[in-house]
């Protein structure tokens, strides 16, 4: 069997084909051309011997005088001479009187619709079973009179007469345009087959459907892009989760609908690690990386992971930390008050361990009433009470805004606002531990259908230029070498926030000022 030709080897012999074919269109053009040129030569030439033989002083002399044996000489002669096919002379009857065809002598000429029997000069063509000739007819007149008239055939060429004629010129043709053609397709089969990597049309087939089929079957999302931030690749698990149309290539991602945090971070000129982005109602974990070729940027390829569940069971986790720090600053805080209590039994003061106990009945209720007078929704108000024993530890001091008012809230709002207060509350904690003032200010507060969470604290703030990337996983501003895992607790509230389509911002106003908006539901606050 022979070897199936290379990708090269197929692009120049279909070149080779493609000039062969114009060559050959060529040379019946050029036949075609020689044929028709020749053509117009016989004529002219027919009509020329014509002319000077009817215009012979010695032919009208024979012809006015009935010298027929002279007027075949001269026909003769001149048919020699001039290499025509044929030499006639008649008379003004038509009857020839000359011929080389002894048959036609004594015969009426065929004139057709010429016009020599008018007077006047005629060129035409006529045709039998050996071929194709030109005809010129030419009165012999003297003075007035027409004596007879000269009628001359010359034989057309054929295609191979012409094709022997336009020789040396298609040969020329053809050795140009051969080593023209031939240099040109070993450049051109070359440059493929580097540009291919040198790979074969199967080859590169193979390895297209096999890149497809691993694009597609892969659980992360793929979104590639080119320098305009136009879609060039993108598989089925990035459609589901940007939520865009399956006809994204080619189209801007602003054209396909994809929110402004994540366009950020797949136009963004620099490389990406692990940045989480809420889109389409789910946490996405982004990782771009830029893609260049020889020294040139092209675009981006960008994958893209679902985190939606484990951001679920972190926020949990974080709740379970949240009750779990709680019960222990309040197991701590009533070990040192039954201490306190114990202390004064055992030195015999019973009526001063009662009034212990009444005053701090009188602080846990009066904390108790302030929170519930406030927050009527019972994990909200829970959660905070709780915190105020954690401040107590940390001797800080845990206020509420005056003008706090947050009526209940539904199931899954309730679980997310209280996400976020734990979060900030715990972080404001950490900062005003740290400063010489110690306090924290929570305002809560429902303003336009949307839940208000505003934490105020006495430590250093926010450093200038870090307000949104504090809210980036990994980044934080305490000190690192506080062991654990930094930078969660803030990350957690920018998506809880962005998740339900709120925002979180920070600033600073004699400490760190963070504002948390979320979304509420009209029928479901207050139920």
């Amino acid at each position: 069997m022979l070897r199936r030709l290379s990708l090269a080897g197929q692009l120049l012999a279909l070149q080779v084909v493609i000039i062969l074919l114009v060559l050959v269109g060529v040379a019946a053009v050029s036949v075609a051309q020689t044929i028709q040129r020749a053509q117009d030569s016989e004529g002219r030439r027919a009509l020329s011997v014509a002319e000077t033989l009817a215009n012979s002083v010695s032919l009208r002399s024979a012809m006015d005088e009935d010298l027929v044996r002279y007027v075949r000489i001269a026909a003769e002669s001149a048919r020699t001479v001039s290499d025509s096919a044929s030499v006639v002379v008649a008379d003004a009857g038509g009857t020839v009187l000359a011929s080389a065809d002894p048959a036609e002598l004594g015969t009426a000429f065929p004139v057709g619709d010429s016009t020599v029997l008018d007077g006047r000069a005629w060129v035409g063509e006529r045709t039998d079973g050996r071929g194709r000739y030109a005809v010129a007819m030419v009165p012999v007149l003297t003075g007035r009179d027409q004596l007879g008239f000269v009628a001359v055939e010359r034989r057309y060429p054929g295609v191979l007469d012409g094709l022997a004629e336009a020789a040396p010129n298609l040969l020329t043709y053809l050795g140009v345009a051969s080593v023209l053609g031939l240099g040109g397709s070993l450049l051109v089969a070359r440059r493929v087959k580097r540009q291919t990597l040198g790979l074969e049309p199967a080859e590169i087939t193979g390895l297209v459907e096999h890149q497809r089929a691993m694009l597609h079957g892969i659980r992360e999302g793929v979104v590639g892009l080119d320098l305009r931030g136009r879609v060039t690749l993108v598989n089925d698990e990035a459609i589901r989760l940007l939520g865009i149309p399956g006809d994204a290539v080619g189209r801007d991602l602003a054209e396909l609908g994809v929110g402004e945090e994540l366009r950020e971070a797949l136009l963004c000129g620099e490389e990406e690690r692990d940045r989480a982005v809420a889109t389409a109602g789910r946490v996405v974990v982004v990782n771009r990386l830029p893609i260049s070729s020889r020294g040139r940027t092209l675009g981006s390829v960008t994958t893209l992971r679902d985190r939606t569940e484990l951001l679920e069971l972190r926020r949990e986790l974080q709740l379970t930390r949240h009750v779990t720090d709680t019960l222990r600053a309040q197991a701590h805080e009533f070990s040192n008050r039954l201490h306190t209590i114990a202390g004064l039994i055992e030195l015999g003061q019973a009526e001063e361990a009662v009034r212990f106990v009444h005053r701090v009945s009188a602080g846990r209720s009066q904390l108790g009433a302030e929170v519930t007078g406030a927050v009527q929704d019972p994990a909200i108000a829970a959660l905070l009470i709780a915190k105020a024993s954690q401040a107590a530890e940390l001797g800080v001091d845990l206020r509420f805004a005056p003008d706090s008012a947050l009526p209940p809230l539904g199931d899954e709002l309730s679980t997310d606002v209280a996400t976020v207060v734990g979060n900030l509350v715990d972080n404001a904690l950490d900062a005003a531990a740290a400063a010489p003032e110690r306090w924290v200010e929570v305002s809560l507060g429902l303003v336009d259908g949307e839940v208000d969470v505003v934490v105020r604290d006495s430590g250093a703030g926010v450093p200038p230029g870090l307000e949104r990337e504090v809210f980036r996983k990994g980044v934080t501003t305490k000190d690192p070498a506080g062991g654990g895992e930094r930078g969660i607790g803030l990350s957690l509230v920018h998506l809880v926030c962005t998740r339900r389509g709120g925002e979180v911002v920070a600033s600073s106003d004699g400490g760190s000022v963070f504002t948390a908006r979320l979304p509420a539901d009209p029928e479901l606050v207050g139920a």
